[in-house]
Formats: structure tokens, sequence, C-alpha cells
């Protein structure tokens, strides 16, 4: 009994030296990139080509960092700030209205419409841009920021919705059933039961949209034109142009882009977890 105990203790602690040198190895897969970009940031151009990749800069040089907030750099930066909040709550507000009903309410067109949903969800957006620029320019919406929040929205309404759905599927019939025997209908019930027990989900869901919107480059490319009107995608995109040879300038640009996000992942990330392990309980 003792040895065989002993070759359990054995086999757990093999396993998880297993896992952390594996987590160990995935860190390192996904941070070098980020050290490589946070160190040339504060690098001379000549430091940069006489040096290696990853040696420490010989002081934090930060003269790149001004030159880039001198320029553009916040109006791109406001420009992606507007269309982020407004396509993103409006998204999470949509995709728990039409989630509501489908994970709730049996009726006869419940599971063709949610198949057209999850369907919606193969559509390559990239199939889209020339349709969705003819548009643009017919209700004079071309050049704006006003024009990439409808398909910011219309591609992220599928996988939301799905996700939505299932996570609202799984709160417990007894609470909505209470509610009514309180006198809530639909409508309140949905707001003072249903939407508040979702937000694990939809703060899992506002990171994961976040994420993709703050950094959609397509859709931003094809829709807007001027300076006064690109989101911060496109200004590491011109700032590569303009500065092709010139490595510290263009990895300051993405450091500053990344740090939003970064930010962000750090304040919400107890929800983000909360979110994934009640979805997984859940499922």
């Amino acid at each position: 009994m003792e040895a065989r105990t002993a070759h359990t203790k054995r086999k757990k602690i093999s396993v998880w030296i297993l896992v952390f040198l594996l987590v160990l190895l995935w860190l390192a897969i996904t941070g070098t990139p980020f050290v490589f970009m946070v160190l040339s940031a504060f690098k001379k151009q000549l430091e940069m080509l006489t040096s290696g990749v990853f040696t420490l800069p010989k002081e934090l040089y930060w003269g790149n960092f001004t030159e880039v907030l001198n320029g553009h750099f916040f109006n791109y930066f406001f420009n992606s700030v507007i269309v982020l909040v407004i396509s993103l709550s409006a998204l999470l507000i949509i995709s728990a209205f039409a989630a509501y009903p489908l994970s709730r309410f049996r009726f006869t067109l419940n599971k063709p419409i949610f198949a057209l949903i999850v369907a919606a969800m193969s559509v390559p957006i990239h199939v889209t841009l020339i349709p969705i620029f003819m548009m643009a320019k017919d209700l004079n919406l071309y050049d704006s920021i006003w024009a990439l929040i409808g398909p910011y929205i219309a591609f992220n309404v599928p996988i939301s919705v799905f996700i939505l759905t299932s996570f609202m599927a799984e709160i417990p019939l007894e609470l909505e059933e209470a509610a009514q025997i309180d006198g809530c209908g639909k409508y309140r019930t949905f707001f003072s039961v249903i939407f508040p027990l979702s937000k694990p989900g939809l703060a899992t869901l506002a990171i994961y949209n976040g994420v993709i919107m703050w950094n959609e480059f397509s859709f931003a490319l094809v829709l807007t034109q001027s300076t006064e009107s690109r989101t911060l995608p496109l200004a590491t995109w011109e700032y590569q142009g303009q500065y092709a040879m010139n490595a510290p300038m263009i990895m300051t640009v993405l450091s500053l882009s990344v740090l939003p996000m970064i930010i962000a992942f750090l304040i919400g990330q107890d929800k983000l977890i909360k979110g994934m392990m009640a979805g997984a309980v859940k499922g």
C-alpha cells in the first residue's frame, strides 16, 4: 500500500514537472518577440545595427517615444478607442439580446436561426471587403471611423451569440421561474436575473472581441484614407513605411500599440478567468 502511494506521488510530481516545463517553453516562445520589441524600442538606430538582437540598451533612449508621440499617434489612438468603445458596447448588448431567446425559449425557428448564426462564423471577412466598401461610399461613410463600427459588430456577432447562448443555457431555470413568480416579465427577468449572471461570459467576450477590434487592419485600411480617420494598426503600417530602415522606431510604435491591451488584460484578467472557468464547469 505504501509503495503504491509513493508511486502515485512520484507520478503526480512527474506530471507537474512536465507541465511546468511546457509552460516555460510556451512562455519562452510567446515572450521572446515581446522582449525583443521592448528592448529595441529603447535603442538608437546605430546601436540596433551594431549590437546583438537581445542585448540590453547601453542607455534608455527615450527619443523614439518622443518622436512617435509628437506625431499623429494620439489621433490614431483616440480613433481606435472611439471605435472600440462603441462597437464593443453595441456588440455585447446585441449578442445578449439575441442569446437570451435562443437559450431560454423554445420556438419553431430556434434551431434553424442558431444554425444560421453558427454558419455565419465560417464566412471570411475578406470576401465582403468590396461590397462593404461600396456600401460605405453609398452611405457617405467612407474615410470616417463610423464606417468601421458596422463591420466590427456584424462579423463578431456570430461567435459572441454562440458563446453567450451556451453560457445562458446553463443558468438554472429555477432562478428564472422564481423571478416570474415574483411578477417579473421576460424583460425584467432578463435585466434582473439573466444579464447579471452572464457578466463572466460578457467579460470574456469583451476581452476577446476587444483585442480583435483593436488590432483589426483590413477594414481600417479599405474604409479609411486620411490621417484623421485612421486607427492605430494603420499607424503601425504608416510608420513602417516612413521608417523602413529604422527598426527601433517601428518597435516603439508596436510597444505603444500593445500597451493599452496589456493594461486592459491586467485589469480584467480575474473576470476573464472566472468566465472561462464558469464555461468549463457548465460545459
